[in-house]
Formats: C-alpha cells, structure tokens, sequence
C-alpha cells in the first residue's frame, strides 16, 4: 500500500473506492411518510386554537421540557434537569442548548411566553384551565390579575422557575401537553395575534419543521429540522399529510400507496379485521354525548339525562356502528387513565355504575320527565362532526332515542369541525356529540372539563359535590394518592348521578399501516410520535 500506482490504475482505484463508498452508505429505505388527518389546521399558535389535527401535527414540530414514553411516563425532551423544592411547590428546570429551525436559540423566556399566552383569559384554545395550578392561574383566568403574574419566570436563557399553588405529583405528566409548548418569543412579539397562521409566522424547535403549509389547505407538508438539538435521531425526511374525512377513502388511499398509515372505521374497518396491516391502538379516550343543561334546555331536566343514559346499546354501538375494537362505556373516565390505589383494577372499572342500560325504566324516566317540563314532546338538536365515524354514530343515536322512546324528534347536524365546535361554545345544541382523549395519564384529565368553570364545560353543568371534590383533589389531597382518588371517584360518581356527559364507547384506533414502518411511539394518551419512526 506504500507504493504510488500508475496514473490510470490510481484513477481507476479512486472511482472504484467512491463507487463502494456510495454503495455502502446508499439507503433503499423511503424516508418519506405519508399520513391523513380529520381537518384542515387554522393556525400553530396552540393558544389560540385546539384541534386534534394541530395537537397531532405539533407534536412531531416541537419538543417541550418533556415527552411522553411508549408508557405514558414523562422522559426529558428540552429539560436537561429537573429540580424540586419548597415542599414541591418550586420546579427549577434547567435547559438544554437547543435552536429554533428559524435560527433562533430556544431559551426559558419562550416558555414564560407561551404559558402566559395560554393561561390568558382572551386565549381562545380552550385550555386556560390546564394551568390552574401554577401560582395566579386561576386569579388570571378569572380577570383578576395579569398574565404576568403567573408563577413562571425565566432566569437567564436557559433556567425556568415555576411555582404551584400546592404540590402536584403528576405535574412533569402534564408537561408533556401541547399547551405547555414554547413558543419563539421573537416571533411572538414581531406578529401577535397572526403568529403561527403562516409559515413565515412560526418556527418550530424539534424533529421537523414545514416544509409547506397554507392555513385552511388539505394537502402540507413537513421536513426534518437541521437545527434540531436530536437530528441524528430523526430519519426521516419529510412527512406529507392529506385532510382524509371517509375511513372508505382512507383504506383507497392506502391500497394505493398514498398513505403509509390510515386510520379506518365502521364498515371499512368492519371488513378489514383480518388484514396483515391492520394494526388496533388501546387509546384511553370516549367518544360521549354533552347534554345541554342550561336554563329553558328540555335536558336541564335531570331524569330526561338519566334516561338518555339507560336507553342507549352500548355494545351495539361498539361492536356494529364502530366495528373496529371499541369497547362499550359506561363512565366518563376513559380505561388506561390509571389504576386505583389498592387495586389492580382500572379506574373506570371501580367507577362503572351498576346499572347502564335498562330501557323499561329509560320510558319510565322519560315520561316522568316530560311531565315535570309540562310538555308531551321534545324536539333535541344532535350536532356531531361530518366524518364517517360521527355520522354512524349519530345515526345510529338518533335510532335509538327515537324508536325506544315516544314524544321525541332528533335532528342531526353533521358539519365541519369549526362549525360544529362553534355551536356547542356558543350553546346552540342539545346534544353534542364529542370525543375526549386523555392528555396525560390521569382520570383528572376528564373529570376537570366538568367543572364549573371550565372552559369545556358547554353544557353548563353545575355541580356543588363534584367541584368541592376536585378541588380537594387539587389542593388539601394532591400529595395523598389515596385520597386523591378517593377524591376522583366521588367526581365520577356525581357524574353518573347527573348525566351532564352520556358516555358511548372507549376507542380502540384501528389503523391500517405500512408492514415496513417502524419506531412508532402508539401513545394511549396524547397523540402518536412519529419523529423516531422510519421504514425498514
């Protein structure tokens, strides 16, 4: 080797080594996935809107001080370290260096900026109350103290100190949420309220950055971030997203190549439970009816509610309409949330009612409850949202109240996902039909949409028992699991006295996928982590 070759046979040496060296490093595997989502996205700016298209999308855009594992534990994303003091009231978390895909260093003050956004009570996401518990949240939200109170502050770039209103074991669970995402403060502050409506308006700090996007549009596109912290981690290049509403052209479009991951229900699904690509997601979520209980609603009439909660077939609805996995439900507390303390038993199963279906009694309550409205009929509004799986089980719904029983018309509005949202936030419904997916692993995830004064709370459902016991869950009984969840399943059990919420069915996702992807993270809360997958 330590001789010089001939000028034609070292250039023949050269091609022949760049020949082998391109040969070896040269990958066959496609590094670009192709995904659906139910809507088109508005904005990024999760402050201002909530959708599960923005969640989803997210997620592969952005890390914040933590991620969710293949457990449903928080593991570190952005926090290199985690400090608690002051009897858990304080978290000190110290930053990692890590740069937006615009350039920008990611410091602790993005984080100040977006959870003042987020807690503000002009934010219109929906989820200012997830920030309760933070000191001044709640005084925030109620328009008593500014934004800038709240019990976050940045020291230097990379320290961010929080502080609680009481200790809360799960915090760091909470944390993995979008809501609690930074957002580039330089950017915030250069265009307000159209931050994240454009993408000369957003930039984003993880895995993957986009690559083409126009809000409203049914077809974007995101890339891998160079500027990612963990880019040697990413091997993909570029995820490709469709607005898919039908489960019938989702299973066309994978048939044909265009979707390596397709999510499919009802008759499709139905017909699809032996595939080889089928693969079912346990997602601790419910599909549920929000009633209507506000003053003049025929549904502010307790046994109306109750009857609405007895007459309807559950495992028919699970087993015929759903077809895809989906377990009946009988509690508002979604299975795979947690356990009970003392028990190996889900907490949804020691919650469960003992009687859930009895449609005898269903016509009993009804008419008993018509009397009480001084009425003989009822005409109730259903608005869902126009995807397959809605527009089955609104069918399927309105059958059963109207045909078990008497003095009853439904009227179903299937419509677009701002359409339908817009109505139940203005109260123009008397049934709703929902669906709520755990954000962390936590029967509190649900239970508090209840409250009050929450912000999801459309249905006005007023409770003197129910809030007095979530708020011991949340101050007095925080660091006590036992009577933290003695404290929820008396919330749970107050629900199913009152009906505000008609729970249906639990989800099992069925999705059909590319037999060579790999590296997926199939969260049962959350959403599902694409940014370490990659094709075999």
């Amino acid at each position: 080797m330590g001789k010089k070759l001939p000028l034609a046979t070292a250039l023949a040496a050269g091609l022949l080594l760049s020949a082998c060296g391109k040969s070896s490093t040269t990958s066959t595997a496609k590094t670009t996935l192709n995904l659906m989502e139910s809507d088109t996205i508005a904005t990024f700016d999760q402050s201002a809107s909530t959708t599960v298209p923005i969640w989803d999308v997210l997620n592969q855009m952005d890390d914040g001080l933590f991620r969710s594992d293949k457990n449903n534990n928080p593991v570190p994303a952005l926090a290199k370290k985690t400090v608690k003091s002051n009897g858990g009231k304080r978290y000190t978390f110290y930053l990692k260096t890590a740069k937006w895909s615009n350039g920008d260093d990611v410091t602790a003050e993005d984080f100040v900026t977006a959870w003042r956004k987020g807690v503000a009570p002009t934010a219109l996401s929906g989820y200012s109350y997830i920030y309760q518990s933070i000191k001044n949240a709640t005084a925030i939200q109620n328009g008593k103290k500014k934004p800038e109170t709240l019990g976050v502050k940045a020291v230097g770039k990379h320290k961010l100190v929080v502080d609680l209103e009481y200790p809360i074991p799960t915090f760091t669970k909470k944390l993995t949420m979008t809501s609690f995402l930074p957002q580039n403060t330089k950017l915030v502050k250069k265009y307000g309220k159209k931050y994240g409506t454009s993408m000369k308006t957003f930039a984003s700090n993880g895995a993957f950055k986009l690559g083409s996007w126009k809000a409203g549009s049914n077809t974007w596109t995101l890339v891998k971030n160079p500027n990612y912290y963990a880019k040697s981690e990413v091997k993909l290049s570029k995820i490709k997203y469709q607005v898919v509403k039908e489960a019938n052209t989702a299973h066309q479009l994978f048939q044909q190549g265009s979707l390596d991951d397709a999510l499919i229900s009802g008759t499709t699904a139905q017909g699809l439970q032996n595939d080889k690509h089928l693969k079912q997601v346990d997602r601790s979520g419910n599909y549920f009816i929000r009633t209507n209980q506000a003053k003049g609603r025929a549904l502010s009439n307790d046994k109306l509610r109750q009857a609405l909660y007895l007459v309807i077939n559950r495992k028919q609805l699970a087993e015929k309409v759903m077809a895809n996995g989906s377990k009946p439900s009988y509690t508002y507390s979604s299975p795979g949330a947690a356990k009970y303390p003392g028990t190996n038993k889900d907490f949804a199963t020691v919650a469960k009612p003992k009687e859930t279906y009895n449609v005898a009694k269903a016509k009993k309550l009804w008419k008993e409850g018509l009397k009480e409205l001084g009425k003989s009929s009822v005409s109730l509004t259903l608005v869902g949202y126009d995807t397959s799986t809605d527009k089955n089980q609104a069918e399927f719904l309105q059958s059963q109240i109207e045909s078990k029983l008497s003095g009853v018309k439904v009227d179903v509005k299937s419509l677009p996902f701002l359409s339908a949202y817009n109505l139940a936030v203005k109260g123009e419904f008397d049934l709703q039909l929902s669906y709520w997916l755990n954000d962390y692993a936590d029967p509190m995830s649900e239970l508090e949409t209840q409250e009050l004064n929450n912000s999801h709370n459309f249905g006005k459902y007023t409770s003197k028992n129910f809030n007095k016991q979530l708020s011991l869950a949340k101050s007095k009984n925080a660091t006590s699991q036992k009577a933290y969840f003695k404290n929820l399943l008396n919330a749970q059990k107050q629900l199913s006295k009152d009906n505000p919420v008609i729970p249906l069915c639990t989800e099992v996702e069925d999705h059909l996928v590319n037999s060579n992807l790999r590296g997926v993270l199939w969260n049962t809360t959350g959403t599902a982590d694409y940014t370490r997958a990659y094709f075999k």
